[in-house]
């Protein structure tokens, strides 16, 4: 591992980090990704996944676990807690990070258990299915145009760590899904079937809609199966990343 101390926040990997960290859809255009926290730097590892360069305050090389991670790369840059700074979107910064390179983006499995976001809005919604699918053993996550970037860091943040068990892929037109070979579900608040009463298939790919809008028209006509969700609190609707995590429940339970 080559070791560097840096003090200049004009350090050109610094300078391209800030950048990287700044940009939410920036990995899309540098085909890599900055991650924060040795929480996340180790779920990476731990599925393989190498960093390219880590970046670790000098108070964190004096932390025997920090500073081993920081082996796990090629090349390390130790700087000042100020300097790690400008590169954290956190109100507490860690004081370790890392720079991971993405593999070219995957094709979609069409017999794949999945989930398909519809032009979800809010990154901690999208994490947070991030992290329930991965919780719940659907390995596949399939995002529309208008989709927050899945790679940003907030929604890595709320991920936590679930993004490098997943095949992600994003950018994707509702007639793209037509390879899939698994039914497309839908959650609805007018339908006759109801979420645990319902025989659902197996697998399938669960459909998640914008926050305000829902599920577009086009993608629920794609919808070989609609349900709702029991509310019996008399809530209009549920956040979307709970009625993800519902419903992603519910199959795996129906597996048995």
């Amino acid at each position: 591992m080559k070791l560097d101390h840096i003090t200049s926040r004009d350090n050109p990997a610094l300078v391209r980090l800030r950048k990287l960290a700044a940009d939410a859809a920036g990995y899309r255009k540098t085909g890599s990704v900055w991650i924060e926290g040795d929480h996340l730097l180790r779920a990476a590892l731990q599925r393989g996944w190498q960093p390219a360069l880590v970046v670790l305050t000098e108070g964190a090389m004096q932390d025997a676990a920090l500073a081993a991670l920081a082996g796990s790369a090629p090349r390390a840059l130790v700087v000042p807690m100020a300097l790690f700074k400008g590169l954290s979107g956190l109100e507490s910064p860690a004081q370790i990070g890392a720079e991971l390179t993405l593999p070219a983006a995957p094709a979609i499995d069409p017999a794949a258990a999945s989930v398909v976001l519809d032009r979800l809005q809010d990154a901690g919604n999208v994490g947070a299915i991030l992290r329930s699918a991965a919780a719940f053993g659907v390995r596949q996550v399939l995002a529309l145009k208008g989709t927050a970037a899945l790679w940003s860091p907030k929604v890595l943040r709320a991920g936590q760590g679930a993004h490098f068990g997943l095949r992600l892929v994003e950018g994707l037109a509702a007639d793209d899904l037509a390879v899939l070979r698994v039914p497309l579900i839908a959650t609805s608040s007018h339908t006759e079937h109801v979420l645990h009463r319902v025989a659902l298939p197996s697998p399938c790919a669960w459909v998640m809609g914008h926050e305000g809008q829902g599920v577009s028209l086009a993608l629920m006509a794609r919808c070989a199966l609609t349900v709702g969700i029991p509310q019996p609190g008399g809530e209009e609707s549920l956040n979307v990343a709970a009625a993800a995590a519902i419903c992603l429940y519910e199959s795996e339970r129906q597996k048995g």
